[in-house]
C-alpha cells in the first residue's frame, strides 16, 4: 500500500437506501475481514467474481488488496458499522492512462448501491492520477456488473470473447456523468432524509421540567403540534414531562426513536450522541450551541459512524407540516401555518421571521430547517428533498456559508428550473481579499463570487429578508413577466412618479403606450384622465372603470407587467383599499402580473385574496414593489435561456501542462509566480495567443532581440522582471516606444541601474497597436473553485472596477454574458463608431483561461492584463501566473461534510 493512498482521508457516503457507509483505502489491518468478504459469498457469487468457485481466491485477494503495492495499483473498500462490505481496486499494470479494476460486493448488499459508489470513488482517485479508461473483464451472465456499468453515466463499450465480457470505461467527466451522479446522489439524500422529515416516533433528550428551558418548550411544539408519531422525552428526574412518558436515557426507551432532538448541555451531547447512535437513532437535530472542537467531533464521528443524518448544532429545529407527519420540532413562538414554501436557515433568528412573514402572507410553509452550525445536513440536502416532497413550489434559503459551491450550484440549477429558489445574500463583505496582490485577486471580492453562484444558478438574491418575503410574495402569487416593460396605473399623480422612478431605478423599462391602446384607456377612464406612462386615472376613478383599464393593459401584447400605485381620497366613493381590493376580486389571474402600491399601507407586502383563489401582492413601498419585480425579470430571462454547453477546444495540451506545472513545483515547493518563460510555455499549452516576446540577461542581449522584434513594428517595449515583481506600472518598471540600439542600451542600463540586485533579467516585446485594453483572469477560491473576471483593463482596473465575473467551468451563455456585462462592453461593439472587437478572439481566451484553471489546481492565480482587442485579433499583452501545492480536489464526488 502507498503511502500517498493511506493519507487519502477517510470518507463517508450515502447508498441508495440512504444507509451511510465510510469509504476509505485499505490497510493490511484490513486483511482478516476482506477475506471475510469472500469467505461469506455464495458459490454463485464467488464463481462470477472470480470465474471459478474456489475458496482459495478469498484469500488470495485479501492477500493482494492488502499487500505493499507497487506504483498504480489502488484498493478501496467500503464498510457499515465496522463490516466490510465491498471491496474495489485498479492495477495500471505498467499502463501509463489506462487500468483493470475489479469490485466485489457482500452478497445481502447488492442493488444498494455500494459497487456504484466504490467505482465513483475509485474513478475519481484515477483521474487524478491521470489515468483516463478503466477495462473490466465479467462473464456474460454477470449482468449486475454489466447493468452497473452501463448505467454508471460514462462511456461504456463492450468487446465479447466466448463466454466473457471486457468492459471499457472511458473516465471523462462530461456532463451526463455528472448528471447520473446527481440523480443517484438524489434518491439516496431524500432516503436518508425520511427519518429526519418523516419520522414515526420521535424523542426529546435534555426534555427539562422548568417551563423556560429549550428542551421542554420543543416537547411542548410536538405535543401541542398535530404530529400523527409517538412522543417520547428523556430526563432521569421525571416519570413523565408535559404528559408525555419519559425515560432514564435513550438506551431504555421504550422503543428505538428514528429522531431525536437533543437539547442536553454541550458537555453531555456526545454521550447522548454516541448512546442515540447504538439505540438505532438514525436522526439527530441537536439545538445545544457553545460546542467545543472536541465536542464536536465527537458529535460528528458518532453520527457518521452509526449513520445518523444530523442537523445543527445550535440550531432552532425542524419542521414538516405534511398531514402525514405534522412534525414541529422547534421553539419559536407558535406553529407555523402549513402551505407550500421550504424555508432552511443557518440564523434561528432569521428563521423565526421568514415562519412568521410566510404565516402572514398565507403562503405557509411546507418543510423548514433550521441548519444552525451544519456540520452535516445543508442547503443542498433541502433542494433535493423540496425537489422530490410533491408539495414545495417556492424555496428560501439563507446560507452563511458554503460546504461544496459547485455541488451547490449544479443542484440549484436544476431545482430553480421547476420552482423558484430565494436567498439572501449573507456574508457579502470581505474586506481582507481587497489587500491581494494581484489585479485577480484584488478583484475577486466575496460579493463578486457569490453573486456568480447565484446568477449562474438561477437563484434569486435579495439583500434582506424583508426583501426576500416581498419577493417570495409575487413570485408565490402572479405569472413571470415575459418582459421588463412596466405600465404603472395611480390615481395620485406624486404615487406615480415615486413608482416610476422605483421601476427606472431597478432597471425596468416604461414604454409609451399604443396609440389604439390609448384610445381604448380613454374610452373607460373618468374625464380628465392622463392617459402616458405613469397612467393617471385621476383621483375619481371607479372599482369598475379602474378594473376594465387595468384588464386593457394585461391583455395588451406591449406590456409585460402592470404596476397599480393607489392612494386614499376623499374625492371617490371607494377608497385606495377598496379601490385594490376589488381589483383583485374582479381580475382572473393574467399571463402577466399585477402588482398593488399603496403607500399608507401598515406591512411591507399583503397578499390580496383575488379572483379565481389567486391573489394580488400588495407593496407599502414603490421601490420594495419595483424590486421585486426586477427578481421576477430576472428569473423568467433565466429560465427562457436554453443550458449553456461547456464547448471543446482544440490544440489543448493538458498533460504538457501539469508536466510543467510539477517540474516548477519540484523546483519551488512552495509554489509562487512563474518567470516569464514558464508562463509563457503553460499559456502555450492552451493555444492562449501572446504576443511575440523575448528574454534578455544582458544589454547586448536585449539589443540582439529588439533587432529580432522589430521585423513586427519597428518599436519595441522593455519591462523589468524580478521574482515577485507584479506591478510594473508602479515600479515604473518599464520603457515604451524605444527605437533604435541607443535607446534599448539605454533603458536597460537604466533598469538595472534602479534595480540592481533585483532584476533578474528583461522581457522584450514589439510595441501593441492601438485597440481596446482589456483585463482577463483567474483566481481559485478554496470554496467555490476558480472565478473567472473579465473586464477593462490597463493601470487603472482597479480603479474603475469594471469587472464581471463566472465561476468555472464557463459554458458558452456565461462567456456571453462575462463580456456584456461591464460597463466598457459597448466598446467592444462598436459603440464609437468603429468596427467591433474581435468577440470570438474574446470568447476563446476565456474559455481557455477557464479550462486551465480546471484542468489546474495548483494555478492560485492568473492575471492577464492587458488583453488588446482589435477588430482583427486579441492578444494578451502580459500575464502572469502563481501557482501552489494543491492536491486534486472532485467538488462532484459523493460524500457526506
Amino acid at each position: 500500500m502507498t503511502d500517498d493512498l493511506l493519507d487519502r482521508p477517510t470518507v463517508h457516503a450515502l447508498l441508495a437506501d440512504g444507509t451511510t457507509v465510510c469509504i476509505r483505502p485499505v490497510r493490511p489491518a484490513d486483511h482478516d475481514r476482506l477475506r471475510g468478504l469472500f469467505e461469506e459469498m455464495s458459490p454463485d457469487n464467488l464463481r462470477l467474481r472470480f470465474f471459478a468457485a474456489s475458496r482459495r481466491s478469498a484469500t488470495l485477494s485479501a492477500d493482494r488488496a492488502c499487500a505493499p503495492a507497487p506504483p498504480g495499483h489502488r484498493a478501496l473498500l467500503a464498510e457499515t458499522d465496522g463490516r466490510v462490505v465491498g471491496l474495489a481496486e485498479y492495477d495500471t499494470g505498467g499502463a501509463e492512462d489506462g487500468a483493470e479494476i475489479s469490485i466485489a460486493v457482500a452478497d445481502g448488499l447488492h442493488h444498494r448501491g455500494v459497487g456504484t459508489l466504490l467505482i465513483e470513488h475509485l474513478a475519481s482517485t484515477a483521474r487524478a492520477e491521470g489515468i483516463t479508461t478503466f477495462t473490466a473483464d465479467a462473464l456474460s451472465e454477470n449482468q449486475e456488473v454489466l447493468r452497473l456499468f452501463a448505467d454508471f453515466g460514462l462511456h461504456v463499450s463492450r468487446r465479447f470473447e466466448g463466454p466473457e465480457v471486457r468492459c471499457t470505461v472511458r473516465l471523462d467527466q462530461d456532463d451526463a456523468y455528472l448528471s447520473a451522479v446527481e440523480a443517484r446522489g438524489r434518491t439516496a439524500d431524500v432516503a436518508s432524509l425520511m427519518p429526519l422529515l418523516k419520522p414515526s416516533v420521535v424523542a426529546v433528550a435534555g426534555a427539562g421540567r422548568d417551563p423556560g428551558s429549550v428542551g421542554r418548550a420543543v416537547l411542548d411544539h410536538l405535543r401541542s403540534g398535530v404530529f400523527t408519531g409517538r412522543l417520547l422525552a428523556v430526563n432521569p428526574a421525571a416519570d413523565s414531562i408535559l404528559g408525555v412518558p419519559s425515560y432514564l436515557s435513550v438506551a431504555a426507551l421504550s422503543e428505538s426513536p428514528d429522531l431525536v432532538i437533543v437539547a442536553v448541555p454541550a458537555a453531555a451531547v456526545p454521550d447522548v450522541a454516541e448512546e442515540c447512535g447504538r439505540a438505532g437513532v438514525r436522526a439527530l437535530a441537536v439545538v445545544t450551541a457553545g460546542l467545543d472542537r472536541t465536542q464536536a467531533r465527537q458529535l460528528l464521528a458518532s453520527c457518521r459512524t452509526h449513520g445518523m443524518r444530523l442537523v445543527g448544532p445550535n440550531c432552532l429545529g425542524i419542521c414538516n407540516t405534511a398531514a402525514e407527519s405534522g412534525l414541529d420540532a422547534t421553539f419559536a413562538a407558535g406553529h407555523p401555518r402549513p402551505g407550500t414554501a421550504g424555508v432552511a436557515v443557518q440564523s434561528g433568528g432569521v428563521g423565526i421571521a421568514l415562519l412568521d412573514g410566510l404565516s402572514r402572507l398565507g403562503i405557509g410553509v411546507s418543510s423548514f430547517v433550521s441548519l444552525g452550525d451544519k456540520y452535516d445536513v445543508s442547503g443542498n440536502d433541502m433542494l433535493q428533498w423540496w425537489e422530490s416532497d410533491g408539495r414545495t413550489d417556492l424555496a428560501l434559503l439563507h446560507l452563511e456559508s458554503f460546504g461544496n459551491p459547485r455541488a451547490f450550484s449544479r443542484t440549484a440549477r436544476r431545482v430553480t428550473r421547476r420552482i423558484p429558489v430565494l436567498t439572501v445574500d449573507a456574508g457579502r463583505t470581505d474586506a481582507g481579499r481587497r489587500a491581494a496582490a494581484s489585479h485577480t485577486a484584488a478583484a475577486a471580492t466575496r460579493t463578486m463570487t457569490r453573486a456568480a453562484l447565484f446568477t449562474q444558478a438561477g437563484i434569486t438574491a435579495t439583500r434582506s429578508v424583508g426583501e426576500l418575503l416581498e419577493t417570495a410574495a409575487l413570485l408565490h402569487s402572479q405569472p413571470l413577466p415575459g418582459g421588463s416593460r412596466v405600465v404603472i396605473v395611480t390615481n395620485a399623480g406624486g404615487a406615480g412618479v415615486l413608482s416610476a422612478d422605483a421601476c427606472a431605478e431597478s432597471g425596468l423599462a416604461l414604454p409609451s403606450l399604443a396609440p389604439t391602446l390609448i384610445d381604448e384607456l380613454l374610452d373607460v377612464l373618468p374625464d380628465g384622465a392622463s392617459v402616458t406612462n405613469p397612467v393617471d386615472v385621476t383621483a375619481a376613478v371607479s372599482e369598475e372603470q379602474l378594473t376594465r383599464c387595468v384588464d386593457l393593459l394585461t391583455r395588451s401584447p406591449g406590456v409585460d407587467a402592470v404596476v397599480v400605485a393607489l392612494v386614499p381620497t376623499a374625492v371617490a366613493a371607494a377608497t385606495g383599499d377598496d379601490l385594490v381590493r376589488a381589483l383583485a376580486r374582479a381580475l382572473p389571474r393574467r399571463e402577466r402580473p399585477v402588482l398593488a402600491v399603496r403607500l399608507e399601507q401598515d406591512l411591507p407586502v399583503r397578499l390580496l385574496p383575488a379572483a379565481d383563489s389567486g391573489a394580488i401582492p400588495s407593496f407599502a413601498d414603490p421601490l420594495a414593489a419595483a424590486r421585486s419585480l426586477a427578481h421576477a425579470v430576472a428569473r423568467a430571462a433565466w429560465l427562457a435561456r436554453p443550458a449553456g454547453v461547456v464547448p471543446d477546444l482544440d490544440d489543448v495540451e493538458t498533460v504538457r501542462a501539469r508536466t510543467v506545472v510539477e517540474e516548477y513545483l519540484t523546483a519551488h515547493p512552495d509554489g509562487g509566480w512563474l518567470d516569464p518563460r514558464t508562463c509563457a510555455d503553460l499559456l502555450a499549452c492552451y493555444a492562449v495567443p501572446q504576443i511575440p516576446w523575448a528574454w534578455a540577461e544582458t544589454e547586448d542581449d536585449a539589443v540582439l532581440a529588439a533587432d529580432r522584434l522589430r521585423g513586427f513594428d519597428g518599436r519595441v517595449v522593455m519591462k523589468a522582471h524580478w521574482p515577485g515583481l507584479l506591478h510594473k506600472s508602479q515600479q515604473h518598471a518599464v520603457h515604451l516606444d524605444l527605437r533604435g540600439t541607443a535607446q534599448v542600451r539605454a533603458a536597460f542600463r537604466d533598469l538595472e541601474t534602479r534595480f540592481a540586485g533585483l532584476m533578474t533579467g528583461v522581457v522584450l516585446q514589439p510595441l501593441a497597436s492601438r485597440g481596446t485594453e482589456l483585463f482577463a483572469g483567474v483566481v481559485q477560491d478554496e470554496v467555490f473553485g476558480p472565478l473567472v473576471l473579465f473586464g477593462l483593463g490597463g493601470t487603472a482596473t482597479e480603479v474603475l472596477a469594471d469587472h464581471a465575473a463566472r465561476l468555472a467551468p464557463l459554458t458558452d451563455h456565461d462567456v456571453h454574458e462575462l463580456i456584456t456585462s461591464p460597463r466598457c462592453a459597448p466598446l467592444l461593439l462598436g459603440a464609437d463608431g468603429g468596427p467591433p472587437a474581435d468577440l470570438e478572439g474574446l470568447e476563446q481566451v476565456l474559455l481557455r483561461l477557464s479550462r486551465m484553471a480546471g484542468d489546474l489546481p495548483q494555478l492560485a492565480e492568473a492575471d492577464f492584463n492587458p488583453v488588446l482587442a482589435t477588430p482583427g485579433q486579441v492578444t494578451v499583452l502580459d500575464a502572469r501566473i502563481r501557482l501552489l501545492p494543491r492536491r486534486p480536489h472532485d467538488p462532484y464526488l459523493r460524500r457526506l461534510r
